[in-house]
């Protein structure tokens, strides 16, 4: 199943889907004319000895030299990653640091797997990453240049986490403009920090008189010296210079002008760098300053000629703040760039705009559509904009946590004077992401009816994106046959659709399907809804399917649980956790489906304080898609919990709640009803069971049973038998329901004199019983079977999960003769089976930490299984609660 899968190589990735740059995991280069400064490279030794090491100076301080210098000499992993603005969303920076591990040839367990959404990442892959780190025999360098760019708090948190948990197996070294955002107070005061600052940075005279000279410059002492307090030792400004020096006929000359006449960076940068060149290269600087990177190709769109390719390369070679990336592509320095855009809007005014809309539609052709998109909004034209990601199919990504964030900022700024299909669809995605289906509905109809009488939108991919929306909203307001028609008109329209877009977006039909199936779901299709469904939880397609996929495998656990077959239901819930775990899915995904039902099998177990512990989770949780097969399985489920912690007005409570929809689900219905019936029972009014039940007896086994216990409890126990009797054959439910069935058909043998079949019975539900752990319904029957269950061999089969005294089914060992004991209560009541781990571990002396790493949960898991130890056994250390474990039985 792909839910199990290996991450393959193409997923180690970032998560939006760009190419991981090799270039931002390699050590600068250092040039000809670097100056080796041993007394700052001696400084940075003093970085293995500490976690944390900060190398912070203005821009063109020379820090990244520098500390590449340093590295390269270091016979540690050195692991190199060069920020980038995008990198302040979490997903996108933790594939990167992940990436430059591996580069670096740091081994990287594959249980860490990679972020798969830009806007997070999940905790337990950097608990992970931190452990494998921490269990290295030597220590990790990890040197992450340029982190001033990244101005994420979240990330500067996780950063602090994964560095204090990896202990002496990770060494950080920040290159940054700017104090980062970790404590580093913390580490100043307490020793753990080495520091490089701008001050330190500053060249020496000495240092400026070396670089001067490899620069072909021989300047007197005097001469040097007042450069440097010119430049106040700024590394760039004497390397800049330097350059400019050299081409005028007397260097001496110029380095007094520029002392005299020049203050600032941005003066000295257009009038001795842009000045300089041809007046060709300089129309190509400022107009190239627009774009984040370049190739010659994009270059020449921009500038209307054909020879961008050998000016890129000469100014590249000439140390012109052009940078090589690889593959053609080239970057301007961020600050030469800003400085080229002001100067570019002073000298061009209205410029910028249509050059951003050249490149636009350049990047759109060659496949960059994330880069088109940027292009085509800061150029304000939304209309190209919206028809983009409309026709490239890319809209579904709003839903995926592929782009999601970064689709959603980027359309907000399209005013509502913006009009057309495209516009209209982008309006109606972003709605119903918000789940505002009113208004996203209105969005959505309105770009329906434009498409008709509009030709520049692509009507197969608008209609297929109209159908997705469709979809969506039928699942929200829980209309199926909207949802149906949706699926029919994607069906017409798929073969429409180039072929290879239906291969790059996956994701899109993905959706579709998952929406299909919860509509089906709801009206009480399951085999219909499970068909879908599962189509899409076995597909493959990495990070990009991985949303779809965890929606479809929660969707499959609740109809395993409504069908009673809860191991299966558990399965799938856990492997739509192993999803969410391994690619990081969003949090505003909300705690799912599978929350839900890993809830509701653990309540069937009397597992509560678990239950209850999953239930806070999803309430917690802000769901990206709210629809009424969650919140119908968050009320029962709930109400389910609350009746086997005796609530049973709060229970009945749940059961009449009114889910919002435009149709009733049938299954939702039957439950409800269910569970009203129980909790009327659980208040002694099986007169009122009966009433809230039978009227839908006769449509699930599930209800059919409760009844039975309704008439059984009104002392009917033939019409219990009866009701059940009548039951059709056909219909094949799992043990959750049919162990039920078993204990009334004891429970109605027994008050009719049959104790033969009674005890038949109750080992036959014991069997079943037993397999899937099933508590609760032993429980519910209340003080008749516990006789039974302290006998014979049926104490035997209720041993080591239901009752104390044996385990495994095997006999207890003989004792001596003891007075009689009262019947026993059922474990149940006192520990949960996770507790009863917690406990067999704390009789063999083992600590918390060690309990934690055997049960693979974290020590604050297990300090919260203590305590409710303790509670249960009312006890409050660990020796006498074993002491008192042994005393019941229960070790």
């Amino acid at each position: 199943m792909a839910a199990t899968d290996e991450p393959s190589e193409a997923e180690f990735a970032d998560p939006t889907g760009d190419p991981l740059l090799r270039t931002r995991f390699a050590l600068p280069t250092r040039p000809a004319t670097f100056v080796r400064r041993p007394r700052l490279t001696g400084h940075l030794d003093q970085a293995l000895g500490t976690p944390l090491t900060m190398v912070n100076g203005s821009a063109g301080a020379g820090k990244t030299l520098l500390v590449a210098d340093w590295a390269s000499g270091l016979r540690h992993s050195v692991a190199w990653l060069t920020a980038e603005s995008t990198d302040q969303a979490p997903g996108v920076f933790w594939a990167h640091v992940l990436q430059a591990l591996r580069a670096a040839g740091v081994p990287v367990a594959s249980e860490v797997g990679s972020p798969a959404e830009a806007g997070r990442v999940d905790q337990r892959t950097l608990t992970r990453l931190a452990a494998g780190l921490e269990s290295r025999d030597h220590p990790t360098v990890v040197v992450l240049d340029e982190f001033d760019r990244v101005i994420s708090r979240e990330i500067a948190e996780q950063l602090e986490f994964v560095l204090h948990h990896a202990g002496q197996g990770l060494r950080l070294v920040l290159v940054t403009r700017t104090e980062a955002l970790l404590p580093l107070h913390r580490y100043r005061a307490s020793g753990e920090m080495t520091e490089v600052r701008d001050a330190e940075l500053a060249f020496t005279p000495d240092e400026a008189h070396e670089l001067l000279t490899r620069h072909g410059l021989d300047l007197s002492a005097s001469a040097v010296q007042a450069l440097v307090e010119r430049t106040r030792g700024w590394a760039a400004g004497l390397r800049l210079c330097a350059l400019a020096a050299l081409r005028g006929t007397d260097p001496h000359t110029y380095l007094k002008q520029f002392e005299a006449d020049h203050s600032v960076v941005a003066d000295f940068l257009l009038a001795e760098v842009l000045d300089r060149q041809a007046p060709d290269t300089q129309d190509l600087l400022l107009r190239i300053s627009v774009l984040e990177r370049c190739c010659p190709d994009l270059v020449n769109v921009l500038t209307q000629r054909t020879d961008a390719e050998p000016i890129l390369a000469a100014l590249q070679r000439g140390n012109a703040f052009v940078h090589y990336l690889g593959h053609s592509w080239y970057s301007l320095h961020p600050l030469f760039a800003e400085i080229l855009r002001a100067h570019l809007r002073e000298r061009f005014p209205g410029l910028e705009p249509e050059l951003r809309s050249r490149a636009a539609q350049w990047l759109r052709r060659s496949g960059a559509l994330p880069e088109a998109l940027a292009q085509g909004a800061a150029a304000d034209d939304w209309e190209f904009t919206a028809r983009a990601v409309v026709d490239d199919l890319a809209l579904g990504q709003l839903f995926t946590g592929l782009r999601s964030d970064d689709l959603s900022a980027l359309f907000e700024r399209m005013g509502p004077d913006v009009r057309g299909p495209a516009p209209d669809l982008v309006r109606a995605a972003r709605e119903l992401a918000g789940r505002d289906v009113q208004h996203g509905l209105a969005h959505l109809h309105r770009a329906e009816e434009e498409l008709a009488r509009d030709g520049a939108t692509d009507p197969a991919a608008a209609g297929l994106t109209c159908a997705l929306l469709e979809a969506l909203a039928a699942r929200l307001t829980g209309t199926p046959g909207r949802a149906e028609r949706a699926a029919e008109r994607a069906s017409a329209l798929r073969p429409e659709v180039p072929g290879h877009l239906l291969d790059e977006h996956p994701e899109l039909n993905a959706l579709l399907l998952t929406h299909l199936g919860s509509a089906r779901l709801w009206a009480g299709r399951f085999e219909d809804a499970r068909t879908v469904l599962s189509a899409v939880a076995v597909r493959s397609g990495g990070a990009a399917m991985a949303l779809p996929r965890w929606e479809a495998l929660g969707h499959l656990a609740l109809i395993d649980y409504l069908n009673g077959w809860i191991g299966r239901a558990e399965h799938k819930a856990l492997a739509a956790a192993g999803q969410a775990q391994r690619y990081s899915l969003p949090q505003r995904s909300g705690a799912g489906l599978g929350t839900l039902v890993r809830a509701a099998v653990l309540i069937d177990r009397d597992e509560l304080d678990e239950a209850q512990a999953l239930l806070d989770e999803a309430a917690a949780s802000h769901p990206l898609v709210a629809d009424p097969v969650e919140e119908a399985g968050r009320l029962l489920t709930w109400g389910r919990l609350l009746l086997a912690r005796g609530d049973a007005r709060a229970a009945l409570a749940a059961a009449d709640a009114i889910v919002p929809a435009v149709m009733s689900s049938p299954w939702a219905e039957d439950h409800a009803a269910a569970l009203a019936s129980a909790a009327h029972l659980a208040q002694g009014h099986p007169e009122s069971a009966r009433k809230a039940v039978e009227r839908v007896a006769d449509r699930r086994t599930a209800c059919a049973v409760q009844a039975a216990r309704a008439r059984l409890a009104a002392g009917h126990p033939q019409e219990a038998l009866d009701m059940l009797d009548s039951l059709p054959e056909t219909d094949g439910p799992g043990p959750a329901v049919t162990v039920r069935a078993m204990l009334v058909r004891a429970q109605a043998a027994h008050e009719l004199g049959d104790h033969t079949a009674a005890h038949r019975l109750v080992g036959r539900a014991l069997l079943e019983g037993r397999r899937e752990q099933l508590r609760l319904p032993f429980l519910e029957c209340g003080p008749w079977i516990r006789p039974l269950l302290s006998t014979g061999r049926l104490r035997e089969l209720a041993g080591g999960w239901l009752v104390p005294g044996t385990g495994n089914g095997r006999p207890a060992p003989v004792a001596q003769p003891q007075p009689q004991p009262q019947p026993p209560a059922l474990v149940v009541e006192e520990l949960s089976a996770r507790e009863h781990d917690v406990l067999c571990r704390l009789a063999e002396m083992r600590s918390t930490e060690e309990i934690a790493a055997d049960l693979h949960v974290s020590v604050n898991t297990v300090k919260t299984h203590l305590k409710s130890i303790y509670r249960k056994l009312a006890v409050s250390r660990r020796g006498d609660a074993v002491r008192r474990a042994r005393d019941a039985g229960i070790l």
